[in-house]
Formats: structure tokens, C-alpha cells, sequence
């Protein structure tokens, strides 16, 4: 739940379910081939119309004051199952690369798999940086990306100057980022949504050609580090990526990120691991400032009680947290007699997802 840094804890893998009558569910999972992975070609999945109208919905002549925060399913929808993914050691190998856990639990080259994490780690905030406002965003993070939204007057940013308009000068000089939550004027906050918007908007304009937006050099770079991380963990992120693309065919199912990383480090992480088809950005939920049980608490408030959710995430910490805290939000919010938590450990496994 809870960590010294913006980085996910490491663990075995465990899945936590609420039982719901089971849909009949059919559709084939594409095939993929381990080291592929030039720029866009991450499984194709048939993402939902949804993704594409709250995608179109961040231009710039959409007004921030009429939007919802939080858009819920549409009334006619037929969604039945939201799944709910933690990011680190579940989806993708990372932090245990840099601790070194991860070799030594699989038997793996050690200082590789440091100096790979490594590698990971500074492409991951360099592109936070670059691109995505980190520096500006770090001590001002946000739950989700619309969260202030309603502080955007739908201003034309395309020649928009964020380097010159005093938003970091202002921010460090009046405190305004705080650890319980953001103040400040309107124009302060109107040029803090100003960045949360243009970051949606690179995320859905390069969520499937990341390579894109870090230019050929670095692209290249990407590419290779990728390919090498794949070799070293055995395919990992290929099998998480084959899950994450059978959910995602599947009309009546969605997939939610949910993960202890500050949201804009997290964006860079789904963009670069080539999550983007996966993972509308309206689906992705940072816990470092309010937790995952509240997290939870707003997943279940957007998409409704008549579903059944699945929550996917590692280690013995997460799974204390998903059996005592938010088993007892969805039992509260879904007022059920009685459900059934399973949680069958697969720490043994090089590759959890594919039992």
C-alpha cells in the first residue's frame, strides 16, 4: 500500500475476485512473438468507442466546466467485468530489477538486471520530464488526469507557451503544491490544468507509437532496452500483454491500472512498456496520495455496483490490503450476504499471468 518511493513493491502475483455469475465469454487472444516491438506494435486490440470520444473529449475546444471528472459507463452499457491491475512486478518487471530480487529469485544475472532496471528507470523519468511536465507536476500530483479539470477554461493551447507562463516559479516560490492536496489562485490552477490536459493529450495521440514521441535516437534505445528486459524476464511483459489484450476484445470487460506510482511517472511507465491500447488513460489511477482502498472506492462509484470485479496484484502487503480493506469497501458498496476472495499464490512461477 504504502512505499518510501514513487516505485510499486515486489511480490508474487494474486488475484482477488468477487464472485458474480460468469458470462459467456468468447474471443482469441492475438498471437504475439516475443522481441517485437517496433514503435505501435503492441497487441491490436478493438478498444471500446468509449476511449476514443473521452480521447477526442481533451481538445482544445472542450470546455473543462461542463466535463465530468470521472465519466462513468454510458447507460446502455453492457460491461460486466472491470478488471483492476497493480503495474509493478504484475504487469511489468521493474523495481525488483532494481533491487536485484528478481534475479536472484529467478536465478538471473544480477548486475544485468540492476543495470537494466537502471536503464528503464532513467528512460521512464526522462520522458516524464521531457514530455509529460514532471518537473512541474512532481509535488502537484493527481489522482487521475481529470481531477482538475474543472479549472480549464478550454483555452487553445496549441501556441500556448508553457515554458514562459510562470507556473514552476509560482508553484516553488508560494508552496502551492502540498502533500494533503494543491491551492492557489485561479490562474494558477487554470495553468495546472492546462498541463494535466496536454498530457492527455500526448497519451492518447502517442499511446500506440511511443517511439514517435522519443524521436529516432531515443526510439532506438527504447527498442533495444525493451528487447533485452524481455530476454532477461522471459517474455513477461509478452504474456501480460496477451491478458491485457483478451480483456480488452471483450466488450462486456475493461481493464483499470491502479498503482502506487505518482500518475505522471506511471503514464510514462504504460507508454514505454506499450500498455497505451490497454489502458485509456481514463482508467489509470495513481494511489500515492490517497491509497488503493480509495482508489477502489472511486473505481466502484464510476462503473456501478451490478459488476463483478477482479483485482489483480503481488506481493503479501497488496494482498492483506485487497482481503482485509478493499474486500470490505466492495462488501460495504455492494451490501452482498456473502462473496468468495480467492487468492491462490503462483510466486513459484516465472510466469504467473499464463497459469
Amino acid at each position: 500500500m504504502t512505499s518510501n518511493s514513487t516505485l510499486d513493491s515486489t511480490g508474487s502475483t494474486s488475484s482477488y475476485q468477487l464472485q458474480d455469475p460468469a458470462p459467456v465469454i468468447t474471443g482469441q487472444a492475438p498471437e504475439l512473438h516475443p522481441g517485437e516491438f517496433e514503435a505501435g506494435q503492441s497487441p491490436s486490440t478493438p478498444i471500446k468507442e468509449l476511449e476514443d470520444r473521452t480521447c477526442r473529449g481533451g481538445g482544445a475546444k472542450t470546455r473543462g466546466r461542463g466535463r465530468k471528472n470521472n465519466p462513468s459507463p454510458p447507460p446502455d452499457s453492457d460491461l460486466e467485468r472491470v478488471f483492476v491491475w497493480d503495474l509493478d512486478e504484475t504487469i511489468i518487471v521493474f523495481h525488483s530489477l532494481l533491487t536485484g530480487s528478481y534475479a536472484q529469485k529467478y536465478g538471473k544475472d544480477a548486475p544485468m538486471a540492476v543495470t537494466l532496471g537502471l536503464r528503464m528507470e532513467e528512460m521512464i523519468f526522462n520522458l516524464a520530464d521531457t514530455h509529460l511536465f514532471f518537473n512541474d507536476l512532481e509535488e502537484c500530483d493527481q489522482v487521475h488526469i481529470d481531477d482538475v479539470s474543472s479549472d480549464d477554461n478550454g483555452q487553445d493551447l496549441s501556441t500556448y507557451s508553457f515554458a514562459t507562463d510562470g507556473f514552476h516559479a509560482a508553484a516553488t516560490s508560494a508552496s502551492l503544491c502540498l502533500a494533503t492536496g494543491v491551492r492557489g489562485g485561479v490562474d494558477w490552477m487554470r495553468k495546472l490544468a492546462f498541463r494535466y490536459r496536454r498530457v492527455k493529450e500526448l497519451y492518447c495521440t502517442y499511446k500506440n507509437n511511443v517511439g514517435g514521441l522519443l524521436g529516432p535516437a531515443k526510439r532506438e534505445a527504447w527498442l533495444q532496452l525493451r528487447a533485452e528486459v524481455e530476454a532477461l524476464t522471459d517474455s513477461w511483459l509478452t504474456t501480460a500483454l496477451k491478458s491485457l489484450s483478451i480483456i480488452s476484445s471483450r466488450s462486456n470487460c475493461v481493464n483499470v491500472l491502479v498503482t502506487t506510482t505518482q500518475l505522471i511517472p506511471a503514464l510514462a511507465k504504460v507508454l514505454l512498456y506499450s500498455l497505451g491500447s490497454a489502458f485509456p488513460i481514463e482508467n489509470i489511477y495513481s494511489a500515492t496520495k490517497i491509497g488503493k482502498e480509495s482508489c477502489f472506492e472511486r473505481i466502484v462509484s464510476r462503473f456501478g455496483t451490478n459488476i463483478t470485479y477482479v483485482v489483480i496484484g503481488d506481493g503479501r502487503d497488496e494482498e492483506h490490503a485487497a482481503s482485509q480493506k478493499l474486500m470490505s469497501v466492495i462488501y460495504s458498496l455492494f451490501s452482498f450476504d456473502s462473496f468468495t476472495f480467492l487468492g491462490n499464490s503462483v510466486k513459484s512461477l516465472s510466469h504467473p499471468l499464463e497459469d
